[in-house]
This record gives C-alpha cells, structure tokens and sequence, in this order.
C-alpha cells in the first residue's frame, strides 16, 4: 500500500496482519516462536455481506502478536470467504493487513474513490464491524475494522 493512499483514507499504521492458513493447529506450532503464544476463537456459523449477498460462513481464528501489531491466523471452515478464495488461487500465507477506522462507512465510501471495493462486510454491533476491501491487479486485501 502505498503512503499516497494511506495518508488519502487518513489511516492510521497498520495494526494487524492476516494470514490465510490450511490447518490452524499446525500453523500455531510453527509460528509460535516468532507471533506466540496464541489465543484461539472458534466464532462459529456467521453471515456476512460477501460480494452483494448474504452468505453464512465459519473460519476459526488465532491470535499472536509482533509488537504493536496483532498476527491473526485463519483457517476456513465452510461457505464462501475471501478466505476460501485465497486458498483456491493457491495460496497460503498472508492475505490482508488491517487498519483500525473511527467510522466504517465513510472510509469504505473514501475507499471506494481509490478503487477498492468492499468485498465482504459485518456489522456485528453498533459500533464494532469489519470489512474487506480489495482493488482489481492488487493481490493485497485490506480490512477496515470500526471497535467501540
């Protein structure tokens, strides 16, 4: 990402990095020595807004940490997920980087300026949602997330 484009959302440093991942259990144990120890969840069944349409899916999560920025491992259950789109191209690894925003809409709606397209979005609460946002010939996906 370029600095033209992070100064332009008026985003803040990146706070997480994302890594798509085959199996959970053996990607903790290898990457525990660099982002450990880990916190697992296991969010079960959830729907969001992936490509225009309400889709039910489940990925399983961890946590480690580098620093000030969070490692965040995700395996993918079922259902359609950028996840599982990762994974289908061939990949594994790191997938997104995360910006912390104070309010989701607008910045998709800036977003949306510089191309990106917000790609699959929950709004879990008041307050507190996320959003994957992609741009087309840019492999890296980013993740808007608005916490209370």
């Amino acid at each position: 990402m370029s600095k033209d484009i992070q100064v332009a959302l008026n985003l803040r440093p990146i706070d997480q990095i994302g890594f798509v991942v085959k199996d959970l259990a053996k990607a903790m144990a290898a990457y525990d020595p660099l982002f450990g120890p880990f916190t697992t969840m296991d969010p079960g069944e959830m729907v969001f807004n992936y490509r225009g349409e309400p889709n039910a899916s489940e990925i399983r999560l961890a946590f480690g940490r580098s620093g000030d920025v969070e490692i965040e491992l995700i395996e993918w259950i079922s259902g359609g997920t950028p996840h599982k789109e990762f994974l289908d191209a061939g990949h594994e690894g790191m997938q997104h980087v995360r910006f912390i925003v104070d309010d989701i809409d607008e910045s998709i709606a800036q977003a949306k300026a510089l191309d990106y397209h917000a790609i699959w979005y929950k709004c879990f609460s008041p307050g507190l949602a996320a959003a994957y946002l992609e741009r087309i010939g840019d492999p890296l996906v980013i993740e808007f997330f608005q916490r209370p």
